[in-house]
């Protein structure tokens, strides 16, 4: 008796200890089989976005020269960072800078304040019919930017759009293709687009708000309005940010809207934003090395305010 409870401790012990074992088998064909599946992702990864930054890197440091006071043969040939000299010293590159940051700052308060507003009022528990208000505010961001562009060029265009017609009508002539409305124009077209996709982030963020927390505020005697600035936003924030970001890098890449528009005026020249620059450069003027240097500075300028963005926002959570 005595020998065999002796030796069932031990079994135990031995069962014990030979447990942790198997949770490493698994993981190790876990590993294996998460790697087969991600494989194709970041081949295609490298294919579709490692491998273009990096062959316009390359391309941004040449440049084709002709010798023979330029009849002759066209050469490939090192130029270092010429490229980027010549694209920074460009005006209209410049311009279009600076043009892109007046359109940041119309149009980021507007899109960002419109939909945290919306979203807001969407999750007042006095909102009704919230469904049809998600659908109604998500609507445009449904159609495809070319087509939302096609849209308001036809509603600007004097003679034939009715909001024109209509304004005259009540003795107000406004043109909004004109030098001094062509950019609020443009980002009234950017904000019907992208407002009601932004809604529907933060509202998914204000549902995750714990309602006991906003019923002990109610119960004492904070309002709809105290509440949302007190309780709401600050439990939002990182979904805010989230936006922020995303809103910044898609303000860089400005292209779609400022193109369609420029077919129904002449306000918006071929090299309006730095994006059109550069679009101008590969395949009108024919400079792949410099329309690659252009992008290049886009790129950095686009890692540097998400940077700022994502430093900013992490000072504010902390």
């Amino acid at each position: 008796m005595l020998t065999q409870a002796s030796t069932k401790p031990s079994t135990a012990v031995q069962s014990a200890t030979r447990a942790p074992r198997r949770p490493r088998a698994m993981s190790g064909t876990g590993g294996r089989t998460a790697a087969l599946f991600l494989t194709p992702f970041f081949t295609i990864f490298a294919l579709a976005m490692v491998a273009p930054v990096v062959y316009a890197m390359v391309l941004s440091f040449f440049a084709q020269q002709k010798s023979g006071l330029g009849f002759g043969e066209a050469k490939t040939s090192f130029v270092g960072l010429e490229n980027y000299l010549q694209v920074l010293q460009s005006e209209t590159f410049v311009g279009g800078i600076g043009r892109l940051a007046l359109y940041c700052l119309l149009y980021i308060p507007c899109m960002v304040g419109g939909a945290l507003a919306f979203a807001l009022l969407l999750d007042a528990a006095v909102t009704r019919a919230r469904k049809l208000f998600q659908l109604l505010v998500f609507l445009p961001h449904a159609v495809p930017g070319v087509i939302a562009a096609l849209i308001w060029a036809y509603l600007y265009t004097p003679g034939v759009s009715p909001i024109v017609s209509v304004l005259q009508t009540g003795g107000i002539s406004l043109n909004f293709l004109d030098n001094q409305m062509i950019l609020p124009s443009i980002v009234n077209i950017a904000v019907w687009e992208w407002t009601g996709y932004n809604v529907i982030v933060l509202f998914t963020a204000l549902q995750a708000v714990p309602r006991d927390v906003l019923e002990a505020a109610r119960v004492d005697g904070a309002g709809e309005i105290r509440a949302a600035v007190s309780i709401k936003l600050p439990l939002i924030l990182p979904a805010l940010s989230v936006i922020m970001l995303f809103t910044v890098i898609g303000t860089l890449q400005l292209f779609t809207e400022p193109s369609i528009i420029s077919k129904a005026t002449a306000s918006v020249t071929s090299t309006w934003v730095p994006n059109m620059w550069a679009y101008d450069a590969a395949f009108n003027r024919h400079n792949l090395n410099q329309a690659a240097a252009a992008s290049i500075i886009i790129a950095l300028m686009a890692a540097v305010l998400s940077w700022a963005v994502t430093r900013f926002s992490s000072r504010n959570k902390a």
